[in-house]
């Protein structure tokens, strides 16, 4: 009897260490499996309200990057009163969070942006230009809606996990700022994906979609060149000053110049952030901010080293000092194959949504309105094209980052209407009406179905870090574009929001007084211009 005393603090610890972990259930029969999905399809549709609400607060916040203090805020208020446990200002960024439920093995991160678009302020559901507020941030790519699919397709798993006891842990989580490609690199840098088993990033699209291997877009290094020279009256003693602009317009005619010796594939652009305080003063300080893109790590690099000569040369000629700040990088995209397979089979399952009459009308009246090259309005296939083959690049997101870190795919959903320029505010038009809504509940489907795989199947996540292993990684290594003292850079659009938020304030959806952003805004849907009234 002693002896069992003795031996009792030893039993009832591993009885306590086995209580502990979590509940891992075997893999789901064939006719539980088929059982769930018919649920999650049931549940999505269910939630079609809450997901609308969702996108329609988001989109109504319209808050630059690093500055999504609003739609931040209103997420982690949601996620808590779900109970989910929250992580604020990760990698030093205030609006960024990790929101995370569940427990042990496999950790599934579940991304999207937040951000949107200078100067996009778009009414929804107008198929012509008619700012909310004129010059104001709009969501003129469609950043609102991510989060709202996301969590949605996460509430109904969470549910299902806890009653099935399954296994895993949901990891949600903002691509804020993803604009100026600023955060996602810091995030892997930093080491908030080194647990994760895989991650499925969704973005706004015209089509369900996904893809995998080389995305065929470019990566990028974002920087800014900060010339510092000499006041002096512009006038009375200009042989005095030395001008700061004078060598940001010297590195610009450089640059444009370079071009020319440049490979197809490159994409540079700048903007000049900084040009002086008045024309009498010859401008002491000056800056202008460039993207530099191209197909592979070493060509960006090499852009970026020409960009510093280049500026040195300015420097140079005007006796002026320069110096650089990295302000956010991306890698080209490379997604996984096992996982996207599995998510297509699931876009074919679900399909895409039944377009209205009205949608059409819409999607049609501002491809007119555009003159463009596409009029046939929304889409009625599903785009079945799994892998990019060739490419002379193009734009860039730093989800890739993440996608060099871990097995990662891109679930693109039909939210937005074809056609249409990109970064623009006829991209905000759909984006809170029932074509975006549509749109979220059918890509909240394929993602809550293809998680649902990746919890039950163990095999499926090995397959997945079989490709990335030893096809994706088997002859390039990941090597970070911002070093490790860079910082992001959350100061950018700090003055622009606080120009226009009290002015956006006005005009916050308030779902406890309206189902839909468009009635609140009194839209009728779709208003869509007369052929005959249509202007220059």
């Amino acid at each position: 009897m002693k002896q069992i005393f003795r031996k009792l603090p030893t039993l009832l610890l591993v009885v306590g260490a086995f209580l502990t972990q979590p509940i891992v259930a075997q893999k789901l029969s064939p006719q539980k499996l088929k059982a769930l999905q018919k649920e999650i399809i049931e549940e999505v549709d269910k939630k079609k309200e809450f997901s609308a609400q969702v996108n329609d607060m988001i989109f109504s916040f319209a808050e630059l990057g690093f500055q999504e203090t609003e739609t931040s805020q209103y997420l982690i208020n949601l996620l808590e009163k779900e109970g989910f446990t929250i992580q604020k200002g990760i990698s030093g960024v205030p609006t960024a969070w990790i929101a995370t439920w569940g427990s042990g093995k496999p950790v599934i991160a579940i991304g999207s942006d937040v951000d949107c678009i200078p100067k996009a302020s778009q009414k929804p559901g107008v198929a012509y230009h008619d700012p909310i507020v004129d010059g104001a941030p709009g969501h003129g790519e469609g950043h609102n809606s991510g989060q709202a699919l996301n969590i949605t397709s996460a509430l109904v798993l969470k549910k299902i996990m806890e009653r099935e006891k399954l296994s895993g842990t949901l990891m949600l989580w903002p691509g804020v700022a993803e604009e100026l490609v600023g955060t996602k690199a810091f995030y892997i840098r930093d080491g908030y994906f080194k647990d994760v088993d895989a991650c499925i990033f969704t973005h706004v699209n015209s089509n369900l979609s996904v893809k995998h291997g080389d995305a065929g877009n470019n990566g990028l290094v974002s920087v800014k060149f900060n010339f510092e020279g000499e006041a002096a009256h512009a006038a009375a003693n200009p042989w005095r000053g030395k001008s700061a602009l004078d060598a940001v317009e010297l590195m610009n005619v450089g640059w444009n110049y370079k071009r020319e010796h440049l490979l197809p594939t490159q994409r540079s652009h700048y903007v000049v952030v900084n040009g002086g305080d008045q024309p009498n003063v010859v401008p002491s300080k000056a800056s202008v901010w460039y993207y530099f893109r191209e197909r592979t790590y070493p060509k960006i690099k090499e852009l970026y080293d020409y960009g510093k000569k280049i500026a040195q040369g300015a420097a140079m000629m005007t006796d002026t000092k320069v110096s650089w700040e990295v302000l956010g990088s991306a890698w080209p995209g490379h997604f996984n194959k096992p996982i996207a397979e599995r998510a297509f089979s699931h876009i074919k399952r679900v399909g895409l949504p039944t377009w209205s009459e009205a949608d059409q009308q819409l999607a049609k009246g501002i491809q007119q309105e555009l003159s463009s090259p596409e009029q046939k309005g929304l889409r009625a296939e599903i785009d079945t094209v799994l892998e990019v083959v060739g490419s002379m690049g193009g734009g860039s997101d730093d989800i890739a980052d993440i996608s060099w870190s871990l097995p990662t795919i891109v679930l693109g959903y039909p939210s937005n209407i074809p056609g249409l320029p990109g970064h623009h505010w006829a991209n905000a038009i759909s984006m809170a009406t029932p074509i975006a809504h549509k749109g979220i509940t059918a890509g909240a489907k394929v993602e809550a179905l293809t998680i649902l795989d990746l919890l039950n199947e163990p095999k499926l996540i090995e397959s997945a870090w079989d490709y990335y292993k030893n096809v994706q990684t088997k002859d390039i290594k990941y090597e970070p574009l911002i070093a490790p003292t860079d910082k992001p850079a959350i100061a950018i659009n700090a003055n622009i929001m606080e120009l226009y938020r009290p002015k956006l304030k006005q005009y916050y959806f308030d779902p406890t007084k309206y189902k839909t952003y468009l009635e609140q805004l009194g839209i009728q849907y779709p208003t869509v211009r007369k052929v005959e009234q249509k202007k220059d």
